[in-house]
């Protein structure tokens, strides 16, 4: 494809990949609304956005190693007509019961086009140009992601829209991205018949991601952490992930092929990973809340004090992919984008209910800057590494524990901000002389408490979201860690391996470009 042809279908990559992640935040400002009018309960409200993340994470390495074997093009058709019909038939739901079923049908869509637009990405250009054009799908990627729960909140604060535009307003744009890529994209088709689609070792691992992400989801709120629950939900899921690992290790094309994710920058890139998709999905989350509930701001005023983190990431991921093109060099960026990600956290970690705004805005913009300047270089460091037919298996498996990061950091963390807000509020009350009457803290209504009550409970959850950051501060230098220690590589000039390697070298090589 000449350079014409490929900003052409950039745009429709783009575009598709944009609302693809704006779905599953553009929902959180509007829950409250949403449960409400559909008559729903508190553990429904978790399941609208645990849903469509744990189908979304579960289905990611499947949909990449679809793209090994398959027409990629066609697979990323698929999915967005997937996505349309789900998103069209979440806000035409009913029941809670509807929209979760729903949600789950698109985060299957949204997994797929998160993975497919980055393969499709890699199979028009080379890995040494690639760089600047991940650094715009990073910054896509950032603006959804911290986007959507101002637009969410702007959508819901509009009268003659309502909640259910939250689930309509991407469908247009998707099915123009579909037009756009069916006449751009042009991509050849390489088929191999001597493949076998590895439905035995999907099956287990999907099975037994599920099944950890629901015990990660419901531990500590609905049943404690040493429980017979834990036991059966945690010992069932880790059976059925080691059996998926032993098929994996014997049939002829797995699904995620362990001698890939065993290679060292693999193995290291996946680490980080995890801290990244942390700080991607939980800052959202957790910032969003911390305004609303901490702070008693409206969701539309939440959605605009996160905009340091959008434009750390947007700078960031902008200026870090032109550099990476440039000079071909990617470790540099991911260890300075993992320490600026710490040094970020470890702000966000002394915050209270009465910190300054500005404090906040500067954490906040430190996080955005690390995860602009990691997310799409770990990416990049993985594709460098194998040849174009292993690009689908290896980007499906980085983003997959990217997402796998992110969903277990947003339970894990949510779960320790609600036992520390219980703690917080218990305490404070017992200082105004109230003794709690018992119930969840989240399921408290602000608007209807005494002033003395509603201060206390606002400290409660300002002061408590420290708390989580510290945690994932810690979780960060782990990531710090692991790209310290990425063996240094040059991007190559060409989608395929040099073949010429020497002997002892095979593992990581030092890849100069070609051409």
């Amino acid at each position: 494809m000449s350079r014409r042809q490929v900003l052409e279908a950039l745009s429709g990559l783009l575009l598709v990949l944009f609302v693809a992640m704006l779905s599953s935040t553009v929902v959180s400002t509007a829950l409250p609304q949403i449960i409400g009018a559909l008559d729903g309960t508190q553990a429904q409200y978790t399941w609208v956005v645990t849903a469509m993340l744990l189908v979304s994470t579960a289905s990611t390495p499947i949909w990449g190693k679809l793209a090994d074997i398959y027409d990629k093009k066609l697979l990323l058709q698929i999915a967005i007509v997937i996505f349309v019909a789900a998103s069209v038939a979440s806000g035409f739901a009913q029941t809670t019961e509807q929209l979760i079923a729903f949600r789950a049908a698109q985060g299957l869509g949204m997994g797929a086009l998160q993975i497919l637009v980055q393969i499709v990405l890699a199979a028009m250009i080379s890995p040494r140009d690639r760089g600047r054009y991940y650094g715009y799908l990073g910054a896509v990627m950032a603006v959804a992601t911290v986007g959507g729960p101002l637009l969410g909140g702007l959508i819901v604060d509009t009268s003659w829209l309502g909640w259910r535009w939250c689930f309509f307003i991407g469908a247009p744009f998707a099915a123009v991205a579909f037009v756009l890529l069916q006449k751009t994209l042009k991509l050849p088709v390489l088929r191999r018949a001597d493949v076998k689609i590895d439905y035995v070792g999907a099956t287990l691992m999907t099975a037994g991601i599920s099944i950890l992400l629901i015990w990660v989801t419901f531990v500590g709120t609905d049943f404690a952490w040493l429980s017979w629950q834990t036991a059966a939900m945690a010992g069932s899921g880790l059976v059925l992930l080691a059996a998926a690992v032993w098929v994996e290790s014997r049939v002829a094309d797995p699904i995620v092929p362990l001698g890939l994710v065993a290679r060292r920058n693999t193995a290291l890139a996946i680490i980080a990973s995890l801290a990244v998709g942390m700080a991607m999905f939980g800052g959202a989350v957790f910032l969003g809340q911390y305004f609303q509930i901490g702070r008693g701001h409206s969701p539309t005023e939440a959605g605009l004090l996160m905009i340091p983190l959008m434009a750390g990431v947007l700078l960031a991921s902008t200026v870090t992919g032109r550099l990476t093109s440039e000079t071909g060099k990617v470790k540099p960026y991911i260890v300075i984008g993992t320490v600026v990600l710490t040094l970020g956290f470890a702000v966000l970690s002394v915050m209270d209910h009465e910190t300054s705004l500005t404090v906040i805005g500067a954490g906040m913009f430190l996080v955005g800057v690390g995860v602009g300047m990691s997310m799409q270089n770990l990416v990049l460091v993985v594709q460098n590494s194998v040849d174009m037919h292993e690009i689908g298996a290896a980007s499906g498996t980085v983003t997959f524990f990217r997402s796998l990061g992110g969903t277990v950091g947003v339970s894990v963390l949510g779960a320790v901000l609600a036992t520390r807000v219980t703690e917080n509020i218990t305490a404070g009350l017992a200082k105004l002389g109230v003794r709690p009457s018992g119930g969840g803290a989240g399921t408290l209504d602000l608007a209807s408490l005494p002033a003395p009550v509603r201060e206390v409970v606002r400290a409660a959850y300002g002061d408590a979201t420290g708390h989580i950051f510290l945690i994932s501060a810690a979780i960060a230098v782990v990531g710090i860690v692991a790209a310290a220690l990425l063996k240094p590589i040059t991007l190559r000039g060409s989608l395929e391996l040099i073949e010429s390697v020497p002997d002892g070298a095979e593992d990581e090589p030092e890849l100069q470009p070609a051409g």
